[in-house]
């Protein structure tokens, strides 16, 4: 009675994992390292949550920081509205249950088979044979892995590591999983079923996941919401459409602009651009559409309300959770009171307009 009232207790907080101020110093020979600098962050329940970051940003000391693998300096940490940072190691055992982790590496034993190593923590916490039988073989059918029970970690690929690595992490039935660059050492392909699974069992077991990583592709595929960290601060944060749609600092558009390129097409990229018209140029903008608007004809209904002419010399169609995202590199014609009312346009039509600027006409005439 008392252990259920305590998961519905933890069922209602609003906040699963609460980031307040946080902040980690490290000593090194060479003075002080600010790992972390004053970071607030709030996770609800149910949500992939990504955090991005380059080399050395500070992500994986702050995924650590979590379930306290790693002691703040300073701030804050509540998970399930337990303050982590107040409790003995004995609590901090027990809390640690609740979170389940993943590892870029694996981390498996090696001397075990698939079936011993997701069975260890069981083991570790005097889980009954028979329960540990059952939860196991529970856990390596949710994997797809019920085949490979017997066999050892150096007969299995490296996305069947990490699906065995997976099953260890969820074994204690925890409330969140954490992915530590889960899926940096594995191929394309295998990323993204590793990345299809995590977002599978985020939705069967109502689990809050928070996924670190240096890859775009990643947080696109299955992120609800993002933080970009970048030298040990939060430098933007939102949900991930919002993000991708308006990046506002340049660390975000260059992580962006190596799935969604900025780049101008070939013709344009040494010619100089204009910001004002002059005679026999045309006008450069970069459209991008979201939801259902990526699939409509606006292009051509412009041009059929206005009078401008409009050519295309860029176009890219993709899906962010779940949701068209289209590019275009457009080039406009006309007087310019025709072309602010065909901006306007297309600002009503949930459009975003970015004028890259007028260009000769010449540069695109081989397109």
């Amino acid at each position: 009675m008392q252990l259920s009232y305590i998961k519905l207790l933890y069922r209602d907080v609003t906040f699963v994992i609460d980031l307040s101020h946080i902040e980690k110093i490290y000593e090194s020979p060479a003075g002080p390292v600010h790992a972390l600098k004053d970071i607030s962050l709030h996770i609800s329940k149910g949500e992939i949550f990504g955090i991005i970051g380059l080399s050395g940003a500070g992500k994986s000391t702050l995924v650590r920081c979590i379930n306290l693998l790693e002691r703040p300096t300073k701030g804050k940490v509540t998970v399930n509205g337990k303050d982590m940072t107040s409790m003995s190691e004995g609590e901090l055992r027990e809390a640690r249950k609740g979170i389940g982790m993943i590892f870029q590496h694996f981390n498996l034993l090696a001397s075990a088979t698939v079936f011993d190593n997701v069975a260890f923590p069981l083991e570790l916490s005097d889980t009954p044979k028979d329960k540990i039988k059952e939860r196991v073989t529970e856990l390596l059918e949710l994997v797809g892995l019920a085949d490979k029970a017997d066999q050892y970690p150096s007969q299995l690929s490296g996305g069947q590591k990490q699906r065995v690595g997976i099953a260890r992490a969820l074994a204690s039935d925890p409330g969140i999983l954490l992915c530590d660059e889960a899926t940096s050492a594995l191929d394309p392909q295998t990323t993204k079923s590793i990345l299809e699974l995590i977002k599978d069992i985020n939705k069967k077991l109502k689990l809050t996941v928070v996924v670190i990583t240096h890859e775009m592709l990643v947080i696109k595929e299955i992120c609800d919401k993002v933080a970009v960290i970048d030298k040990g601060v939060i430098a933007e944060q939102g949900d991930v459409l919002d993000v991708f749609i308006n990046p506002q600092q340049p660390i975000t558009k260059e992580f962006i602009s190596v799935l969604l390129s900025n780049d101008l097409p070939v013709d344009f990229r040494n010619i100089d651009i204009e910001p004002e018209p002059f005679e026999d140029s045309i006008l450069l903008m970069r459209l991008t559409f979201i939801g259902e608007t990526a699939n409509d004809p606006i292009i051509s209904s412009l041009v059929k309300k206005y009078n401008v002419s409009a050519d295309l010399f860029f176009g890219s169609l993709d899906d962010i959770k779940g949701a068209p995202f289209g590019r275009l590199i457009i080039g406009m014609e006309g007087s310019k009171a025709d072309i602010e009312a065909a901006k306007e346009y297309l600002n009503e039509q949930k459009v975003k307009v970015e004028v890259i600027g007028y260009v000769s006409r010449h540069a695109s005439a081989h397109h």
